[in-house]
């Protein structure tokens, strides 16, 4: 990460000749210095993707005019895309239940500043984590769920996250099943720590579902949420090596400590603007 404020620029568009001598003339045009870049063609899917950092103070015009004299460029390459200023800290809002070490885990990081971010407010459909989480200054909203609740519940979710003005929205380990309504929403920003390596093992009790199977890997992985359960785009996986020895109470230790590490690096990445989706599937610039 540079040190320097700098503008992220993020895109896809059809492939074709081209691309990045329009957008690099663009920037030269205007004396942009272009501290890194990140260039992919999908043969199969025709798309091309890009990223890429200019410093801020190289430019003779602030992020708004730069996306206005950007924009006939975009459309004309049939462009999806957005700049962001790293000057302006992404807005994260938590969401858990009662599995405590993803979210000690984002609160360390974030008072460490090592995610440098604002956390606005944490919202849990249990009371357990009140007390620890007004102590770090940020506040905590109770939203239980039953079956008879869910829509309001969502609903008062989405309000939240509207009035806070959230960029994103954080599952850590947070169980229970969003509202398609939910998800619709905001779709690319909802991501989710899931407990095995996607696909395998969906739903509940994904470590049962192994130790059951047999399986000599278990993993974690990062995703975008949509309305499919554990199908969204995947952002970042891991996994470790067990064998016959070890019990399902084996597995899910191991496995927080893989849910910890996927989850903070797949939020460092999209946080970054270098996931960029498309499809079911994501090119991400690590």
């Amino acid at each position: 990460m540079h040190r320097q404020r700098f503008y992220t620029l993020t895109a896809s568009c059809p492939d074709r000749t081209g691309i990045v001598a329009k957008v690099s003339s663009f920037f030269a045009a205007h004396n942009g210095w272009i501290l890194e870049t990140a260039l992919h063609a999908d043969d199969a899917a025709g798309r091309y993707f890009m990223r890429i950092e200019v410093r801020a103070d190289s430019l003779p015009f602030m992020l708004a005019e730069l996306r206005e004299r950007f924009r006939p460029i975009a459309e004309e390459l049939e462009m999806d895309w957005k700049i962001t200023d790293s000057a302006v800290k992404k807005r994260v809002v938590l969401l858990v239940s009662k599995q405590e070490h993803c979210l000690y885990d984002l609160l360390a990081r974030w008072q460490s500043k090592e995610l440098d971010i604002e956390i606005p407010c944490i919202i849990s459909n249990h009371d357990t984590f009140r007390g620890f989480v007004e102590w770090h200054g940020i506040p905590f909203h109770h939203i239980p769920v039953t079956p008879d609740n869910k829509a309001a519940a969502y609903a008062e979710v989405q309000r939240l996250f509207e009035e806070v003005k959230g960029d994103a929205m954080v599952l850590a380990r947070y169980m229970q099943i969003l509202s398609p309504e939910l998800c619709a929403a905001f779709p690319g920003q909802i991501l989710n720590i899931h407990h095995s390596f996607l696909p395998s093992f969906v739903g509940a009790k994904p470590y049962h579902q192994a130790y059951e199977r047999g399986v000599k890997l278990i993993g974690a992985t990062c995703h975008y949420v949509t309305a499919d359960l554990d199908q969204g785009p995947i952002i970042d996986q891991d996994v470790i090596r067990i064998d016959h020895s070890d019990a399902v109470e084996d597995m899910v230790r191991y496995g927080k400590d893989i849910e910890k590490t996927v989850l903070a690096r797949g939020l460092r990445y999209h946080l970054e603007d270098r996931v960029l989706v498309h499809g079911n599937k994501t090119v991400v610039f690590r």
